[in-house]
């Protein structure tokens, strides 16, 4: 799987990859905007996967809901949606791959286990086999990663004694986050990975985990997240109520300034797809705010910010 086997034909290929565990917030609004703005301003494309690796989490319905309310503010994607819960044998292949190489092992630590080395792994301490095991990545010791962020800036981590060796496959028998996400965008031939800030120090893993596979790492670019008046994330918030699709404008010119965007371009465009026109026109990537300086949820109510 060194190869992708959608590889793109375009300079730019970004995403958005909501998890399907309720509808569609203001923050997870503010993430697919502008990932797609920043894919429409580079020429390229932009797709939508359902990030449905996390089935116990997953509430019925919600991925279906998810895509009507993107498609209903215009964010469509350029090529078939896919589920992570129909991609089993990519992740498969990819795990044994790391298993011959001993690049990965099975491991029977509980988080328990692990709780007095702060949750990291460098060893298993496990007091006995469990008869389904997780599968870890075998992080060597001195395992620092550092990326330049399109919008952060430089960042590191030392994977080996910040995180240690992490999992891939859950002793439940679901996949890891850190392994579907990575062989996917591999897959899918993503160039460029715009999401929120909360996934920032994920990235050093992933990073990690594409040199493993020999996969080429994508650009990243961490967009800044959406908080409540307390300062807590906003999908996590009650102030977090799903965005409405019967009315897009007045959420979309929110986000527009949210990202530090020019109102002006926006003010008065009544027509959806004359609005995401003048947006595709008037983006400017260098207003991008690495961090948002103040808590403004947006409701189902929220004021027209282009006045």
């Amino acid at each position: 799987m060194a190869q992708a086997s959608q590889a793109s034909d375009v300079p730019y290929r970004g995403r958005f990859a909501p998890s399907p565990t309720g509808p569609l917030h203001a923050g997870s609004l503010l993430a697919a905007f502008g990932s797609w703005l920043l894919a429409r301003a580079a020429g390229g494309q932009w797709l939508v996967r359902i990030e449905d690796v996390d089935r116990p989490r997953e509430v019925p319905g919600a991925a279906e809901a998810q895509l009507a309310t993107l498609s209903a503010f215009g964010l469509e994607s350029d090529l078939p949606v896919v589920r992570q819960s129909e991609r089993e044998p990519l992740y498969r292949a990819a795990l044994e791959r790391l298993l011959e190489a001993g690049l990965a092992f099975p491991c029977s630590c509980s988080r328990s286990d692990l709780a007095a080395a702060g949750g990291v792994h460098r060893r298993c301490v496990a007091a006995a086999p469990r008869p389904r095991p997780a599968v870890r990545l075998r992080v060597a010791d001195g395992s620092q990663v550092a990326f330049e962020d399109g919008l952060q800036g430089r960042f590191a981590q030392d994977v080996d004694r910040e995180v240690g060796d992490f999992v891939l496959l859950r002793a439940d028998g679901f996949w890891a986050y850190q392994l579907a996400v990575v062989v996917d965008d591999a897959e899918q031939g993503v160039t460029d990975v715009v999401r929120g800030a909360d996934l920032l120090d994920s990235t050093p893993r992933q990073i990690l985990l594409q040199r493993a596979l020999g996969l080429p790492t994508p650009r990243y670019l961490h967009l800044p997240l959406l908080l409540d008046a307390s300062g807590h994330k906003l999908s996590k918030s009650s102030a977090a109520l799903p965005v409405d699709p019967a009315d897009p404008l007045p959420a979309l010119r929110h986000c527009w300034t949210l990202l530090g965007q020019d109102p002006a371009p926006l003010r008065g465009e009544k027509r959806l797809d004359a609005l995401l026109w003048r947006a595709i026109s008037h983006f400017d990537r260098a207003r991008l705010p690495a961090r948002l300086h103040f808590h403004q949820p947006l409701t189902t109510t929220s004021p027209d910010m282009s006045e």
